[in-house]
């Protein structure tokens, strides 16, 4: 029988206040879960504006431990209307200890596990550097009650091999919660060369792989008045092909439902066999920096 299931990706412009990020997005969530999602994922980072514009010590009072009250809230509605929740969080491991992380919550509340953002940016107004660990968990899929799903985060969307990795796990769906906007400075010469190229990229990471991949993103700007980043939206879902089958607006809040048949996985994956054609023999230098 054809397997199914109805993905929802929440975008969302992101207020001052932390709490009210949250109670929104749980709101947005619970909407989700009656319109028949069964999986859904935030935007990178939901409870707070983008603080990593600038270095700045009080941010790091934004983290929270995992579990806690995000997950707690989360793993409360995943619960009542069982579901499956993908939350971006800033997570605080320890003390001095902070990552970029997903935590990923079964239909029945349980918290399933986590993913720690791998790739860290350190470029104009994302100084990510400054507060989060690299990831320490791998790349990996989990088995949740409606699919098995890869979760990857924002710059990591960058790197085909992440994308490789977590696909030879098992995964099915690709999700990428994204925090990403342009320069304001910088839109009318190259903004659409750059949205262009982060769609592209992800697109092309369902075609290498035979998987649906799924990024929310946010909108909105935030930052200096005669700065800062406009978020470009756009947050989508495409196919194992890599054909966009959902796109939100650029300046709209939207609950962005998608339903994914993973028969086309396997046809697919028969029909451009690159799994089977890899020379595996010959890949020992891509754990290398360069090749000189």
């Amino acid at each position: 029988m054809a397997r199914k299931v109805k993905v929802a990706l929440v975008q969302r412009a992101v207020g001052l206040d932390p709490e009210a990020n949250l109670r929104e997005t749980a709101s947005d969530i619970e909407s989700a879960a009656k319109q028949g999602a069964q999986i859904i994922c935030t935007q990178e980072l939901f409870r707070s504006q983008y603080f990593c514009q600038s270095e700045d010590h009080s941010n790091f009072a934004l983290a929270e431990t995992i579990p806690g009250p995000s997950t707690e809230t989360f793993s409360a509605i995943a619960k009542r209307h069982g579901v499956v929740i993908i939350a971006s969080l800033f997570e605080k491991r320890a003390a001095g200890l902070y990552h970029n992380t997903a935590a990923i919550i079964d239909a029945d509340g349980a918290l399933l596990g986590l993913y720690r953002k791998m790739h860290i940016p350190d470029d104009p107004l994302f100084y990510e550097k400054f507060y989060f660990t690299p990831g320490d968990l791998g790349f990996k899929s989990f088995q949740t009650k409606f699919a098995k799903i890869g979760v990857l985060i924002c710059w990591d969307q960058w790197y085909p091999e992440g994308a490789r990795l977590t696909a030879l796990t098992g995964a099915e769906i690709l999700f990428y919660p994204t925090a990403i906007g342009w320069h304001p400075s910088e839109k009318a010469e190259y903004g659409v060369a750059q949205h262009t190229s982060w769609e592209t990229i992800q697109r092309s990471h369902a075609i290498a792989n035979g998987l649906y991949v799924a990024a929310p993103n946010r909108i909105g700007h935030e930052g200096a008045a005669d700065g800062g980043i406009e978020f470009w939206g756009q947050s989508f879902v495409c196919d194992p092909s890599g054909v966009i089958m959902n796109k939100a607006s650029s300046d709209k809040p939207e609950i962005l439902i998608t339903e994914c048949d993973f028969d086309r996985i396997d046809t697919q994956r028969t029909h451009w066999p690159f799994l089977r054609d890899r020379r595996i023999d010959a890949y020992g230098d891509i754990v290398k920096r360069y090749r000189d």
